[in-house]
């Protein structure tokens, strides 16, 4: 799969771009501030329909104008989509489709997968369980889409139990409205448990083979899943079970502090090295090699799912990697497309082996 070519209008400090890019490899080349991430981000929001830097689409929006246009051709191996993103100030973005418009960006599915590599991506160890979870629901929403569906459904569930839990309703009325959300609540939510752990266990296992890889056997990665609500060696039955068992025996404390403490929004993912926690003790240069070992993980488990490489953006990674870990990068994405910014050429002669484009990049204009 492959992005053919991308036309931005107003879109940040982009008034008007439209350029065709490599299948293979597409190198940005450009000082800070001068557009880069900006160009990897609305690709990024083709394939998802949100961006990875920010949940507010106005600031997307060229701070002189009123809105912005991405449109992008997307080509798979059974299908060729345009899909068009119209951002206005004060509005919901608008999506369209091969021309048909949807209802809302949620029913958005681009057929375009997705892995991004960027220095913010230290944030996945080094800030709290949000930044994870986020990472667990993009991830297995590409591969699995009805994960997307049962995340969308499952967090309109707890919004509205949230709501009544905090509602000035008597308690016995309360306590038996919550019948109804809990088992909900625990039907969704149970699915999403069994996803995640299927997808952490494989994760952890390519992501300990890259991991060994890169450190020379000197280090060893492992994942785990941390969830309130016990699912190892369980079927469905039983995780259900257990949830609402749990949901139930928290409701006077759930009452108490106005909030749902049980369920899958409270889960986090565990990351080690060595057996030591990653989050407390790991080096900048350690977090750095396991981010790119969980993305490289990523990459595989697309392509093993979906039968296609998806497109890799690589953010100003190189800068934060020493020669080896580059060459390996560089050896990973041969069969993909990848869109990699810089602040300089970059200088290694597996990249003279492959086909590539390089654009210069000045103040939201590029040039060939």
């Amino acid at each position: 799969m492959n992005v053919e070519n991308i036309r931005l209008i107003n879109f940040r400090n982009y008034k008007s771009l439209n350029i065709k890019l490599n299948e293979k490899i597409n190198i940005f080349v450009g000082k800070n501030a001068q557009g880069k991430t900006n160009l990897l981000e609305s690709i990024y929001i083709c394939a998802t329909g949100r961006s990875f830097r920010t949940n507010k689409d106005k600031e997307i929006i060229n701070l002189d104008k009123n809105e912005a246009y991405i449109g992008a051709n997307i080509k798979t191996d059974r299908s060729q989509k345009f899909i068009e993103i119209k951002m206005e100030r004060d509005k919901q973005k608008r999506i369209r489709v091969n021309k048909v418009e949807l209802k809302s960006f949620k029913e958005l599915n681009s057929g375009l997968n997705i892995v991004v590599f960027c220095p913010d991506d230290l944030r996945l160890i080094k800030d709290g369980p949000f930044e994870r979870r986020n990472f667990l629901d993009m991830s297995i929403s590409q591969i699995k889409p009805v994960y997307k569906h049962n995340i969308n459904r499952y967090n309109k569930i707890l919004f509205q139990r949230n709501n009544l839990i905090k509602s000035n309703k008597s308690k016995s009325s309360i306590i038996s409205l919550l019948e109804v959300f809990d088992l909900q609540l625990v039907k969704t939510g149970t699915e999403i448990i069994i996803s995640r752990n299927e997808f952490i266990k494989e994760l952890s296992k390519k992501s300990y083979n890259i991991h060994n890889s890169l450190t020379s056997g000197k280090e060893e990665l492992e994942i785990n899943y941390i969830s309130n609500v016990k699912f190892e060696d369980k079927n469905k039955i039983d995780i259900e079970k257990n949830f609402l068992e749990k949901l139930k025996a928290n409701t006077n404390k759930d009452l108490i502090t106005g909030t749902t403490e049980i369920g899958p929004h409270r889960d986090d993912m565990e990351i080690k090295i060595n057996n030591i926690d990653a989050r407390n003790f790991a080096s900048q240069g350690q977090q750095r090699t396991i981010v790119l070992s969980i993305k490289l993980s990523e990459v595989e488990m697309i392509r093993s799912e979906r039968g296609m490489y998806p497109v890799l953006l690589l953010d100003d990674v190189f800068s934060e990697l020493d020669e080896e870990r580059r060459r390996y990068l560089i050896r990973s994405f041969n069969e993909m497309q990848t869109i990699i910014t810089s602040t300089d050429i970059i200088n290694l002669t597996e990249l003279d082996k492959v086909d590539k484009s390089i654009f210069y990049i000045e103040n939201g204009k590029v040039l060939q």
